[in-house]
């Protein structure tokens, strides 16, 4: 792994002493290196903790749906930062081994779609055109929106964009996976 241009917060950094405790406590305790890199501007990591910390944990979407989202966009743009820390929670929420090998052959002929549901499926699908194209398929929005309804697709859209918005910042400033995955 390489060395970071920008260097990280220390572990042990304690001011501002409230958002160094909101993202504690939303850590279950300690600081990722993402957060050691957000923390060099306040208003940036203020705002990303309550943002992702929403996304993370407030949503009706279904904790699988969100986790295979994270995954693709993750493998979408090579951000292995992101995969590391959501292939772990994508299986807490239902997925298997044989799932999150497959998330890493998205977009290519032999990702196996018989591994995954329809509405899987659709939510790779959406997560994939959404990173690569921009524009989704009107047909795929309409099957969501009939499946999850209109706040759980609003949700899964936010989780694609908030998502590709997390793996640029990893992949710019080089941001590394820590020792161990999350428990």
């Amino acid at each position: 792994m390489s060395e970071c241009l920008i260097p990280y917060q220390p572990m042990d950094l304690a001011e501002p002493a409230d958002l160094v405790a909101a993202i504690r406590q939303r850590r279950g305790g300690q600081f990722i290196n993402l957060d050691r890199m957000l923390l060099h501007s306040i208003p940036i990591a203020e705002g990303w903790n309550h943002f992702i910390g929403e996304i993370r944990n407030n949503l009706s979407l279904d904790p699988k749906l969100r986790e295979l989202a994270m995954c693709v966009v993750a493998v979408l743009n090579g951000a292995e930062y992101e995969f590391f820390h959501h292939a772990p929670l994508f299986k807490k929420a239902g997925g298997t081994e044989e799932q999150v090998q497959a998330l890493r052959l998205i977009g290519q002929s032999q990702f196996p779609r018989d591994l995954f549901s329809q509405v899987e499926n659709d939510a790779a699908d959406l997560s994939y055109q959404m990173t690569r194209n921009i524009k989704v398929d009107p047909a795929l929005m309409k099957r969501l929106q009939a499946t999850l309804g209109n706040t759980d697709t609003v949700e899964l859209v936010t989780v694609v964009a908030a998502y590709n918005m997390v793996s640029r910042f990893l992949i710019a400033l080089d941001v590394n996976p820590e020792d161990h995955p999350p428990a």
